[in-house]
């Protein structure tokens, strides 16, 4: 992963490499708390209405957003990842960080960190609808 180079003072979009995205704003403030280093705010982008918090973690340039308060679900993260992919064209890592209240096996424990990659059989996420979601496109789930 790229380290940092240049002095915060020139800050570019270009020069960030880490998304961090929450499901909820206080969880978006516990992450804040994690940062090494805070960094100054850049102007907003064109087509992207995210509120971000920008810093260093562990060495590496990051963003850190979350949905907005009371807006929940799929569609809602797929429409704050389309922003954090449109104004940081950079980026090589995304997390996607909350409380997993839909996981299901009984062996997970509080404090337990659970990673998901989706697949055919495992990890894919299902809808209100009952729809199994594979993929995202501009906030439109694929099925």
């Amino acid at each position: 992963m790229q380290q940092m180079s240049s002095p915060t003072s020139s800050l570019r979009h270009e020069d960030f490499t880490v998304a961090w995205i929450c499901a909820l704003p206080v969880e978006m403030a516990a992450a804040e708390a994690l940062l090494d280093e805070r960094l100054p705010d850049l102007p907003a982008r064109p087509h992207d209405n995210n509120t971000y918090s920008f810093g260093v973690f562990h060495g590496h340039r990051g963003v850190i957003t979350s949905l907005s308060s009371g807006v929940y679900g799929t569609n809602s993260a797929a429409v704050v990842a389309t922003g954090v992919r449109i104004s940081f064209p950079s980026l090589r890592f995304g997390l996607i960080v909350g409380v997993g209240g839909g996981v299901r096996d009984a062996g997970v424990q509080l404090g337990d960190v659970v990673v998901s990659k989706p697949t055919r059989e495992y990890g894919e996420v299902i809808d209100q609808r009952g729809c199994r979601i594979w993929s995202y496109t501009h906030g439109k789930a694929s099925c």
